[in-house]
């Protein structure tokens, strides 16, 4: 599982970068600053997550598998593909009902700290 998450960190991060540049660059002059402001919000939170999947396959290969730390992983992901990606088509014109996924992708965020913090209190027992 952890060459796993790494692949989806790398690629995860990769795209951020990418979507913020393509944001700057090609939709500044395109879309309202409240658009923008949210597709500069799905990008920041893409690589904040990117990197937190990052550290969950390290975290991975240091402590050994844990259901807590994979939870945490695939919650970052779900995040990520929710949160972010709802951001994304929203700016860009998607329909409203996108509009409650957002919440949900916040909430796959929080999950996946919380699982990551189970995992790190059940390492403190070892």
């Amino acid at each position: 599982m952890t060459p796993l998450f790494v692949l989806i960190a790398a690629l995860s991060g990769l795209i951020a970068v990418g979507l913020g540049a393509f944001a700057a660059h090609g939709l500044k002059a395109r879309l309202s600053v409240e658009a923008l402001s949210a597709f500069q919000t799905g990008v920041q939170y893409q690589m904040y997550h990117a990197l937190a999947l990052l550290a969950v396959a390290v975290l991975l290969r240091v402590l050994g598998h844990s259901w807590a730390l994979a939870a945490s992983g695939w919650l970052f992901l779900a995040g990520i593909l929710f949160f972010s990606g709802s951001l994304y088509a929203l700016a860009l014109g998607g329909p409203r009902w996108l509009g409650p996924v957002t919440p949900l992708g916040g909430l796959c965020f929080l999950l996946g700290w919380l699982a990551l913090t189970v995992a790190a209190v059940r390492a403190l027992r070892l």
